[in-house]
């Protein structure tokens, strides 16, 4: 039994597509059987919250009078790459405020930076832009100060490399002092473990191959209607994989972007990690259509049958040795405690699988409403693809 993505948008559109969870699909197929189920389930919502450090967004201000071409900017004290055109600059999420100490005093606190500014945007806050620059014939301004908010700006797009890992590390701490990490504060002794996915609601878990996520699909966008623009950067399928096709080590990657003047301010939000610097958590939701029974197969994939690699992130990690302590399932890890090398130890998650469930049934909502139609991939993700390390080459050490 097979559908097409025009079969089921034809369904949303008249509000009769039979739209579930990744949650909720895990006891319907039980209870209804594959078969069944693949013929009466038109999509599966499946969702992310957490970091995701590889965040950004192009901004355009308009041209003040006279003109400005800027080749220096900040954002309430925030640097912003303006190697682009006149007027419009790059915001990184990780970008660190002007004068930040960072870790001269370790561990540093990095209150605000890249991450919190794109918060405040998509907040609606008042937020100061200073610029400079040397000046040319056609753009004779040489400096800039003023007050906006998003609704000032002609475009606001966010523009995200590497979004929605495909299963990630989990990191503990095997040395005798504190580590701080993008994982957050690992404790001496292993006192601590920390992870970030949300399991069996995260998409590219529920589409291990990519078979309906690829180039062109769309995607809920912290609440905006965004789109895959392209891999992610990282993205290395050719991994060690479970018998259910799911990678157990860091794999796929979603490069996306969205309208910022679309998305809602509760799923965009500015972190600040100790010892580390700043980030940006995201909220992401992928619809996947039921296409067959062997698409259904894979979206009632469980914490259980999902597998994650325990890293050291005093040694092995930055080290990059490779060495892996353990394997967990999530479902093992979401208990909040497992047992490493004899010892009982917490364990607590970096995302939300709350808020990616609430996005889940946002979505769902949406798709109901016959507000969002699914899209079909213009181009498959890579699935035989590998990762290169960086080579240092001639002098440099």
């Amino acid at each position: 039994m097979t559908k097409t993505y025009a079969e089921i948008n034809e369904k949303i559109a008249s509000g009769k597509a039979v739209v579930l969870t990744a949650e909720e699909i895990i006891d319907y197929v039980d209870k209804n059987g594959l078969e069944k189920a693949a013929k009466e389930v038109d999509v599966v919502t499946t969702a992310t919250f957490g970091p995701m450090c590889s965040s950004g967004c192009f901004i355009n201000f308009g041209h003040s009078k006279p003109k400005m071409r800027i080749s220096e900017g900040w954002i309430s004290d925030v640097p912003v790459y303006c190697g682009i055109a006149a007027v419009d600059v790059y915001l990184g999420a990780t970008e660190l405020r002007q004068n930040d100490s960072a870790n001269m005093y370790y561990p540093g606190e990095f209150r605000y930076g890249g991450g919190h500014v794109i918060e405040d945007l998509v907040a609606g806050k008042k937020l100061q832009f200073f610029g400079l620059s040397y000046g040319t014939d056609d753009y004779p301004r040489r400096e800039i100060r003023t007050m906006f908010d998003i609704n000032d700006l002609n475009q606001a797009i966010m523009t995200n490399p590497r979004n929605c890992y495909q299963n990630y590390n989990v990191a503990v701490n095997t040395s005798n002092k504190t580590v701080y990490t993008y994982l957050g504060i690992l404790k001496p002794r292993m006192r601590n473990m920390t992870y970030s996915s949300a399991g069996q609601l995260s998409p590219l878990l529920n589409d291990p191959l990519y078979e309906t996520i690829g180039v062109g699909t769309s995607v809920w966008l912290a609440g905006s209607r965004g789109l895959v623009y392209a891999q992610g950067t990282q993205h290395c399928s050719d991994v060690e994989r479970d018998e259910n096709d799911v990678p157990v080590e860091g794999a796929g990657t979603l490069a996306l972007t969205g309208n910022m003047k679309e998305m809602n301010p509760e799923f965009v939000r500015g972190v600040s990690l100790k010892g580390y610097g700043v980030s940006l958590a995201l909220g992401v939701g992928i619809p996947i259509p039921i296409l067959n029974e062997t698409i259904l197969k894979r979206v009632t994939v469980r914490d259980r049958d999902i597998q994650a690699c325990v890293i050291d992130y005093a040694e092995d990690y930055p080290q990059k040795t490779g060495k892996v302590l353990a394997k967990f399932t999530y479902e093992q890890l979401r208990s909040g405690q497992v047992e490493l090398d004899g010892k009982k130890v917490a364990v607590s998650s970096m995302s939300s699988y709350n808020k990616a469930l609430k996005i889940c049934n946002l979505l769902k909502a949406e798709i109901e409403d016959g507000k969002f139609l699914i899209s079909e991939p213009s181009q498959r993700l890579p699935l035989n693809q590998g990762m290169h390390s960086l080579e240092i080459k001639g002098p440099a050490k």
